[in-house]
């Protein structure tokens, strides 16, 4: 029997990219990967159908699991319980339980500066980041009470360092950590584990910053100690697989970070 097999994990943010040499390019999409190897079903959400649907696809027809798609769009202009509770439903009506919950899905104007950064910037960040995981962890909370399941949330160097031009993103991500370590006590007797991973992995979305922003990208952005970025299905994607099994029962409200495939417990 597979690592994850019959277990249904929520993946936002999962949709198909790919880097310009065609390698796996998606935090969401190795760590779908990852899970879909080992068994697991999945429900993956995101703003663009075509990547989502992309994904859908290939991981079926590659791993023969099913995989259930739910364009989701957390912001500022939106019924946002109403969005996050449409995909929980759908969830339960498809697979019946829920065992894992992954809050990856992230958008923010990288490089912009303090002083420049608009309200709507930062909203940006702070609904599409903060308020989503905020909103799927309190939908998915009866369902992972039952299942004794997890949440494996995502901050960022970016907030523990102060990145330039990263002001909106970083606040998300702090504001995550702050919200991880309360669910990690309250959920704790009942069987829940919370954690965070901090990855530094290399995907399309650090790629096109690199190309937008290459002073905001060399001002911040330096290869790890190993010498490498992490992958995001085989370092990425494998950190989240154990952090799903029951034996990890004992792992909550940790930050696991991730630099080229070097896992540290601060």
């Amino acid at each position: 029997m597979s690592f994850l097999e019959g277990k249904v994990a929520i993946i936002t943010g999962a949709g198909r990219s790919v880097l310009s040499d065609g390698r796996c390019g998606s935090i969401g999409y190795g760590i779908a990967t990852a899970y879909a190897k080992e068994g697991a079903n999945l429900v993956i959400t995101g703003r663009n159908v075509q990547k989502l649907d992309d994904a859908k696809e290939e991981i079926e027809r590659l791993y023969g699991v099913k995989v259930l798609c739910v364009q989701a769009d957390v912001n500022a202009e939106s019924d946002n319980k109403a969005v996050v509770e449409n995909v929980v439903k759908q969830t339960i009506e498809a697979f019946g339980h829920i065992d894992v919950l992954i809050n990856n899905a992230q958008a923010s104007a990288s490089g912009v500066s303090l002083a420049e950064h608009t309200v709507d910037q930062f909203n940006l960040a702070l609904y599409s980041g903060l308020y989503a995981a905020f909103h799927y962890m309190q939908a998915c909370y009866p369902y992972l009470k039952e299942t004794q399941g997890a949440v494996i949330n995502f901050a960022s160097g970016a907030g523990l360092f102060g990145n330039y031009g990263q002001c909106a993103y970083a606040a998300a991500k702090e504001g995550i950590r702050g919200l991880s370590r309360v669910a990690a006590t309250e959920w704790a007797p009942d069987g829940i584990r919370v954690n965070i991973i901090c990855p530094l992995a290399w995907t399309a979305q650090l790629e096109n910053f690199q190309k937008a922003y290459p002073e905001a990208f060399k001002a911040n952005v330096h290869t790890p100690p190993m010498g490498h970025f992490a992958d995001p299905e085989t370092e990425i994607g494998r950190a989240c697989v154990q952090l799903a099994h029951p034996d990890f029962k004992y792992m909550t409200g940790e930050t696991l970070t991730l630099e080229g495939g070097l896992g540290l417990r601060p």
